[in-house]
Order: C-alpha cells, then structure tokens, then sequence
C-alpha cells in the first residue's frame, strides 16, 4: 500500500514526541499491514516520551510510539499464512527470534534475543502499523475495539494473578495503577476470596472498588501489615500481587503474606532492592516469582475467554478514549496519575 499516514513519532532525543506525515510502511514476507481501530498507551510509551534514563539508553529516534493495539487486516506478506485481509486482530509485542533456547523450548515470551514492538521497532500510534506474523493474534469479533487493543497489558494482569493459584484465597495487589487494577478484575474472576488493595492515589482506589476489591488501603495512611491482618483474620494474605515496583511497598507487601505463601512481582524496581531474605522469605518459606510479558499464546487464549463470555468488564479501567491528535493530552494524564487506560484512536 502506498501513501501518507499520520504517526506519533520521536523525533529527536529529548522531552515529547510529535505528530507528524510519515509514509505508510512496507511490509516484509512474513508481515501484515493493519489499519489501527484503537490503540492504548502504555507506561513505555510514557518513559520514551518523557525520555528517562531507560528509553535514552534502548530507543534509536526517530521512532514511531505505541505497542498497544487493535485493528483489521488490509495487507499481508507473501509468506503469511496465518491471517488474511479483513481479520480483526491485536498483537503480541514481544518479538521472538524463534532459535535460541527459550524459544524452542516454549518461552518465547523470554527470548534471549528478544525486541519489541514500539521500542526496537516501530509502533502503532499510527493510522497503519507493521506487525510480524508471529505476533499476529486474531480477535473474536463481539470483542469491542477499545477492549482488544488492552489485551497486551491485560495478559500481564492474567500471568501475575495466574502465578499465585488464586482461587479460595486472601490476595493482596500492591499498585493500583492500570494493570494492577486490570489484575483486581482477573483476581475476581479467578476466584480469590478476599482482594485487598494497596493505593495512595483516590482516583485509582475509586477504579479499583469498581473492579471488584473488597479492601482499599492507602499505605500513607494505615500501617499495611496491621490493616492487611485485621482484614484476613490475623492470618495475613495468601499471595501478593506487587504491581508498583516500589521499595518500600515491595517490603512491606512481604511482610503482609502468611508462612507459606507466594508473591509475583511484576512492577520495575528503578533500582537495585535490598529486602530481608531471612525473616522475610526464608523462614517464611515464601515463593516469590518474576512475571514478564505474557506467554505466547497461552495467555491470550485466557483473555480472549475472560472477555468473549463477559466474565471480565474493562469498562472502568478505560477512563478515558482521545483522538490521537490528543496524544499529548494522554500523556498529561499520565504524569497526573489520574487515569488508568487511555485508548488513542486514529
């Protein structure tokens, strides 16, 4: 397909990013061109365009933005076999070599040579985007647009809230920013019996009852442990879900699981953390778990399953829907904290 396309782009190093005319990509044999329904930003997108110290080092400008994504089919490559022109679908952002190690054995989602999607590549916040065939996911058609494109993050939400077995027991979900507000939602669809919620922020504590907490708690306020322990008869909670990358909550978090219990951490420490390994984990004998990503395709099956029966509403988790002209705007609301999932629309 030949043209013009509108994209949000990084232009140069620095702060921001620019909407700009591009030309519509190319595809490559085992590509697909889709046209972008919806698009969603994520935290990457916020610090490649506020330009800290990780994106500085991994992204190469200029470069269009955006990993997120829903849309239709409108060309594929040559050797394309699992997806035709006018399939509705979303992508998978990790981007597999297909011969190292972990990919021939079923972990593709921890790639030794991985790249991703937005970030070693170009992205989506554009009126068209390339997307490798591997990556292709097809979406069920009663799946709405907006919902389809928050899949990747949500598979995140669904591997963390897998990790921990939830069903019958007390969970603790430390970060409600939008994937661990998607994951209260997976909590309670997964049958966890008391969802208590670690979040300063109001605006996300309001989200968060939505999605099916039972227990809200601002950490700046109560002592965690003790409000964690009244809340689970003394017990304290069976799995912790650590969602904020935070120090302090991630101690503290540990602190709150019963003997015998297990935490997966999903949230970026921004440095190194020391934590009490002996009377925390050790003699505890706490089993903490490292989630990155989502398997391919395992959870995607679960989520597509999750939203095509209805057993998960992202309704409240998507706060707020802008043009991608707005894209700005998006990620003003970021740096506030007072959104969740912001869905871009070409």
């Amino acid at each position: 397909m030949k043209g013009k396309m509108k994209a949000v782009v990084k232009t140069k190093p620095g702060y921001g990013a620019e909407l700009i005319e591009v030309d519509i990509p190319k595809i490559g044999p085992n590509q697909v061109l889709i046209k972008v329904t919806s698009t969603s930003i994520c935290g990457t997108d916020y610090h490649i365009y506020t330009w800290n110290k990780w994106a500085e080092s991994v992204i190469k400008t200029p470069q269009i933005l955006g990993h997120e994504v829903a849309g239709i089919v409108v060309e594929v490559g040559e050797n394309v076999s699992k997806v035709k022109v006018g399939d509705f679908i979303s992508a998978e952002t990790h981007i597999p070599c297909g011969r190292c190690y972990q990919c021939e054995t079923d972990k593709q989602h921890v790639c030794a040579e991985m790249k991703i999607l937005g970030v070693h590549t170009d992205g989506v916040f554009a009126d068209y985007a390339v997307i490798e065939e591997v990556d292709v996911w097809i979406n069920d058609p009663s799946i709405p647009p907006e919902f389809a494109s928050v899949q990747e993050p949500l598979g995140n939400a669904i591997d963390t809230i897998y990790a921990g077995n939830v069903a019958g027991k007390n969970v603790l979900i430390s970060g409600a920013g939008p994937i661990g507000l998607l994951a209260v939602g997976v909590a309670k669809a997964f049958g966890a019996t008391k969802i208590v919620v670690s979040e300063p922020n109001k605006y996300r504590q309001d989200i968060a009852k939505k999605m099916g907490a039972d227990e809200i708690i601002d950490p700046t306020k109560e002592d965690l442990e003790y409000a964690v322990k009244n809340a689970t008869d003394g017990i304290g909670v069976d799995f912790v879900a650590e969602m904020s990358g935070h120090p302090v909550a991630l101690n503290t978090a540990l602190k709150c699981i019963c003997t015998g219990g297990s935490m997966a951490l999903l949230g970026f420490p921004s440095d190194k953390v020391s934590i009490d390994l002996t009377n925390d984990v050790i003699l505890k004998e706490i089993t903490l778990i490292g989630v990155t990503g989502r398997k391919m395709f395992k959870t995607w099956y679960i989520a597509k399953r999750l939203l095509k029966e209805k057993r998960l509403d992202l309704t409240p988790v998507i706060t707020h829907q802008l043009s991608l002209e707005e894209f700005d705007k998006g990620m003003e609301l970021m740096k506030s904290g007072n959104c969740a999932k912001i869905i871009l629309k070409p």
